[in-house]
């Protein structure tokens, strides 16, 4: 069985092939049962987790392991570590032991831009990043990469940090125009998509601010209490998954305006298995304002991580 660091998942990945790697996976049959998540203190106010992400294809069977403790970052260490464990499908034999840690900002950055590709209107230029995290600078080269993006704020709570996640963007992509955001309202009313991944705990993005015919995406969110977005924004868009199961037992961002009265009990039009299937049809006009909450799917880290597999033993 091979071992895999995170600086081969780095060398062999690239965004054209990773979505497409995930338009296959999930536009075809495949086992993908509800993730499962442990908290790992009484304490309700604690965010420490481990988790266990399995799936399977025609071809592998993959499982994804994590934690994440938000309490580390106070200590000087890591929040997040994550390994994928692959396993042959025929035969059940162990084949490769892949850094989780990259293969899930990889993904989680491909999963937004794949859902972007139905959702986003076709002329899409300007992008609004929420979040100065390590995923911040791979959700912006993966919007870019299936958009004609050419403007790109990025805002942050800390200004300086918002700095540091545009030098980090321009290494790749010297041709885009990156600003710090100062005023989010004014920026996201001008956005064409918006993008968030942040550790907020209160909504980040207003309804009030959103234009007709945006496209907003959100994926710091975990948890059935907590909200990056108003329920304003939610009731006033066309609602999508990456998955449907998993969204409607995790995401607040859903969960809280069904029980407000705002949206009905089934909201989600699709998940990305209906859209990259064919199932449900994406974005149907330009004035359509279209919503895609992600809380991680198995699937996603399954097929990123066989790609990866395959390329490190070419």
């Amino acid at each position: 069985m091979r071992i895999i660091e995170a600086e081969d998942v780095q060398r062999v990945l690239d965004f054209p092939a990773v979505i497409e790697a995930l338009r296959k996976a999930f536009g075809s049959p495949a086992g993908t049962p509800p993730r499962t998540m442990y908290k790992l203190d009484k304490d309700p106010a604690s965010s420490d987790v481990f988790a266990l992400l399995p799936s399977w294809t025609e071809e592998a069977i993959g499982v994804k392991a994590f934690t994440y403790l938000p309490s580390n970052a106070a200590k000087g260490r890591k929040i997040l570590y994550s390994k994928v464990l692959l396993f042959d499908r025929e035969t059940g034999e162990p084949l490769a032991l892949v850094d989780g840690t990259f293969v899930t900002y990889w993904r989680t950055a491909a999963v937004g831009a794949l859902a972007a590709d139905y959702l986003a209107r076709k002329d899409a230029r300007r992008l609004v990043v929420c979040g100065t995290g390590n995923l911040a600078p791979y959700m912006t080269l993966a919007h870019a990469s299936v958009r004609p993006i050419t403007d790109v704020g990025i805002w942050g709570r800390t200004p300086g940090k918002a700095a540091q996640t545009i030098e980090r963007i321009r290494e790749k992509r010297p041709d885009l125009n990156c600003t710090v955001v100062t005023d989010l309202a004014a920026a996201v009313g001008e956005a064409d998509i918006v993008s968030v991944a942040t550790a907020s705990k209160t909504p980040v993005v207003l309804g009030a601010w959103v234009k007709k015919g945006t496209h907003t995406d959100f994926f710091g969110n975990h948890e059935r209490h907590v909200q990056e977005c108003d329920s304003d924004l939610v009731a006033k868009s066309r609602l999508y998954a990456d998955s449907r199961d998993n969204v409607m037992n995790e995401a607040g961002e859903i969960l809280i305006p069904i029980s407000e009265g705002l949206i009905p009990a089934n909201p989600i039009i699709g998940d990305l298995a209906d859209l990259c299937s064919g199932r449900v049809k994406g974005r149907g006009s330009d004035d359509e304002t279209t919503l895609f909450k992600s809380v991680g799917t198995p699937l996603s880290d399954l097929a990123t991580a066989q790609l990866v597999a395959k390329r490190v033993s070419k």
